[in-house]
């Protein structure tokens, strides 16, 4: 099916956030290794991400363009962490003291991550409802990884794994959302009203393009 005019970069960059969050998950709840989620997010959760945001910059969409980009290198971020992690366990010489990781170094990487997340929550309320709802989502699974890591409250990992299982489908409702509308022609799967009324914008501004997404 051909489309007209410029195609929607958040249905790419929404699909490899809610992969590979959707993997990593799994993972936590120990149905799987973290071989898949190591690959996929190389190649989707960080590589596809970065494209999309690219994309978005070209759009205009600086919500959209912060999140694929930052999201998609903490992905690659992440799976460099665990190289590291692997490299330095399998007593590796070239894993200089400046290069070690401990479990409390991986809750500080969350920590920083969990405080932009913050940022990109307060700007989502504006966008429309999944998005505030995905975001909201997401800042309560940085801050329950937060407290595995750092706090050692280890019972916690189910839940917020849970928890970042809704985000991630929520991030794929919000692409089925996109790809749909072109698709059927129609609103199939509404997002919502914004938590909070955005100011009215000119004709062709960000709103329009952050309202795709």
């Amino acid at each position: 099916m051909a489309g007209q005019g410029q195609g929607n970069p958040a249905v790419v960059g929404l699909a490899g956030f809610g992969m590979t969050t959707l993997l990593l998950q799994f993972h936590n709840l120990g149905w799987c290794g973290t071989g898949i989620v190591f690959c996929t997010a190389m190649m989707l959760g960080g590589g596809a991400q970065l494209i999309a945001g690219f994309q978005e910059f070209k759009c205009g969409n600086n919500f959209g363009y912060s999140a694929f980009v930052v999201y998609g290198a903490f992905w690659l971020a992440l799976g460099l962490i665990w190289l590291v992690l692997d490299l330095q366990g399998a007593g590796v010489a070239a894993v200089g003291k400046h290069l070690q990781i401990t479990a409390k170094d991986i809750g500080f990487f969350l920590l920083g991550f969990t405080l932009y997340t913050m940022i990109m929550w307060v700007a989502s309320l504006r966008v429309h409802g999944m998005m505030a709802f995905t975001f909201t989502t997401l800042v309560l699974g940085f801050i329950g990884l937060d407290l595995v890591f750092l706090a050692g409250m280890k019972g916690l990992l189910t839940i917020t794994a849970i928890d970042l299982i809704v985000c991630a489908l929520s991030a794929w409702y919000m692409m089925a959302h996109v790809i749909f509308l072109q698709v059927f022609g129609k609103d199939v799967l509404p997002v919502g009203k914004p938590w909070l009324s955005p100011r009215p914008e000119p004709v062709g501004s960000l709103k329009g393009a952050a309202e795709s997404a």
